[in-house]
Protein backbone atom coordinates (compact mmCIF):
# COMPACT_ATOMS: atom_id res chain seq x y z
CA UNK A 1 0.00 0.00 0.00
CA UNK A 2 1.04 3.60 -0.33
CA UNK A 3 1.03 6.60 1.91
CA UNK A 4 0.87 10.34 1.37
CA UNK A 5 1.48 13.28 3.68
CA UNK A 6 -2.28 13.17 4.48
CA UNK A 7 -3.15 9.47 4.84
CA UNK A 8 -1.37 6.22 5.52
CA UNK A 9 -2.52 3.10 3.68
CA UNK A 10 -1.82 -0.41 4.96
CA UNK A 11 -2.31 -3.98 3.77
CA UNK A 12 -5.82 -5.35 4.06
CA UNK A 13 -7.48 -2.08 3.15
CA UNK A 14 -6.61 -0.17 6.33
CA UNK A 15 -6.44 3.62 5.92
CA UNK A 16 -5.44 6.06 8.67
CA UNK A 17 -5.74 9.82 8.82
CA UNK A 18 -4.60 12.26 11.49
CA UNK A 19 -7.41 13.81 13.52
CA UNK A 20 -6.51 17.29 14.79
CA UNK A 21 -9.42 17.24 17.25
CA UNK A 22 -8.26 14.07 19.01
CA UNK A 23 -4.55 14.61 18.26
CA UNK A 24 -4.29 10.98 17.15
CA UNK A 25 -4.92 8.82 14.12
CA UNK A 26 -8.24 7.26 13.15
CA UNK A 27 -8.13 4.04 11.12
CA UNK A 28 -10.89 2.60 8.96
CA UNK A 29 -11.16 -0.34 6.57
CA UNK A 30 -11.94 0.29 2.90
CA UNK A 31 -12.61 -1.95 -0.07
CA UNK A 32 -13.71 -5.59 -0.01
CA UNK A 33 -13.32 -7.63 3.15
CA UNK A 34 -15.01 -8.64 6.34
CA UNK A 35 -16.20 -6.36 9.10
CA UNK A 36 -17.29 -2.74 8.77
CA UNK A 37 -16.01 -1.15 5.55
CA UNK A 38 -16.08 2.43 4.33
CA UNK A 39 -16.38 3.73 0.82
CA UNK A 40 -13.25 5.51 -0.41
CA UNK A 41 -12.87 7.72 -3.48
CA UNK A 42 -9.30 6.43 -3.98
CA UNK A 43 -7.75 9.91 -3.86
CA UNK A 44 -5.00 9.82 -1.20
CA UNK A 45 -4.43 13.59 -1.48
CA UNK A 46 -8.12 14.59 -1.05
CA UNK A 47 -9.85 11.52 0.33
CA UNK A 48 -13.57 11.07 0.85
CA UNK A 49 -14.80 8.28 3.12
CA UNK A 50 -18.43 7.23 3.49
CA UNK A 51 -20.28 6.94 5.78
CA UNK A 52 -19.16 9.05 8.76
CA UNK A 53 -16.30 8.01 11.05
CA UNK A 54 -17.40 7.63 14.68
CA UNK A 55 -14.71 6.96 17.29
CA UNK A 56 -15.52 6.44 20.98
CA UNK A 57 -13.17 5.70 23.87
CA UNK A 58 -13.53 5.34 27.64
CA UNK A 59 -16.87 6.21 29.17
CA UNK A 60 -18.28 7.23 25.76
CA UNK A 61 -18.44 3.52 24.84
CA UNK A 62 -21.94 2.38 25.91
CA UNK A 63 -20.82 -0.97 27.38
CA UNK A 64 -18.17 0.79 29.48
CA UNK A 65 -20.40 3.54 30.91
CA UNK A 66 -20.43 2.00 34.40
CA UNK A 67 -16.81 0.86 34.37
CA UNK A 68 -13.76 2.90 35.23
CA UNK A 69 -12.42 5.16 32.52
CA UNK A 70 -9.41 7.39 31.91
CA UNK A 71 -11.21 10.33 33.53
CA UNK A 72 -11.63 8.52 36.85
CA UNK A 73 -8.24 6.83 36.59
CA UNK A 74 -6.38 10.15 36.36
CA UNK A 75 -8.43 11.60 39.23
CA UNK A 76 -7.20 8.67 41.33
CA UNK A 77 -3.62 8.95 39.97
CA UNK A 78 -3.03 12.70 39.48
CA UNK A 79 0.77 12.37 39.25
CA UNK A 80 0.68 10.13 36.16
CA UNK A 81 1.13 11.44 32.64
CA UNK A 82 -2.26 11.78 30.98
CA UNK A 83 -1.59 10.03 27.68
CA UNK A 84 -5.08 8.56 27.23
CA UNK A 85 -8.40 10.36 27.17
CA UNK A 86 -12.08 9.53 27.06
CA UNK A 87 -13.49 11.07 23.91
CA UNK A 88 -16.03 10.91 21.19
CA UNK A 89 -15.22 12.02 17.66
CA UNK A 90 -17.80 11.96 14.88
CA UNK A 91 -16.90 13.31 11.47
CA UNK A 92 -17.32 13.19 7.74
CA UNK A 93 -14.18 13.17 5.60
CA UNK A 94 -15.01 14.77 2.26
CA UNK A 95 -12.65 15.98 -0.47
CA UNK A 96 -9.69 16.26 1.92
CA UNK A 97 -11.59 18.02 4.73
CA UNK A 98 -12.89 16.81 8.08
CA UNK A 99 -16.33 18.05 9.04
CA UNK A 100 -16.63 17.51 12.79
CA UNK A 101 -20.19 16.98 13.99
CA UNK A 102 -21.80 18.54 17.05
CA UNK A 103 -21.51 15.37 19.16
CA UNK A 104 -17.68 15.53 19.24
CA UNK A 105 -16.25 15.94 22.73
CA UNK A 106 -13.31 18.08 21.56
CA UNK A 107 -12.92 21.73 20.64
CA UNK A 108 -13.34 21.18 16.88
CA UNK A 109 -17.01 20.13 17.20
CA UNK A 110 -19.12 21.92 14.54
CA UNK A 111 -16.03 22.95 12.55
CA UNK A 112 -14.66 21.87 9.17
CA UNK A 113 -10.90 21.82 8.66
CA UNK A 114 -8.52 20.50 5.98
CA UNK A 115 -7.07 17.08 6.69
CA UNK A 116 -3.70 17.89 8.24
CA UNK A 117 -0.36 16.57 7.16
CA UNK A 118 0.61 13.60 9.34
CA UNK A 119 2.83 14.88 12.19
CA UNK A 120 6.46 13.89 11.68
CA UNK A 121 6.89 12.85 15.32
CA UNK A 122 3.84 10.52 15.36
CA UNK A 123 3.78 6.87 14.34
CA UNK A 124 1.04 5.28 12.29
Amino acid sequence: MSSTPVIKEFEGGQVSFWCPGCNESHTISVGPGSGPRWGYNGNPEKPTFTPSVFVKTGHFVPDRANEGCWCTYYKEHPDETQDFHCRQCHSFVNDGHIQFLSDCSHELANKTVPLPVWPVDKEY
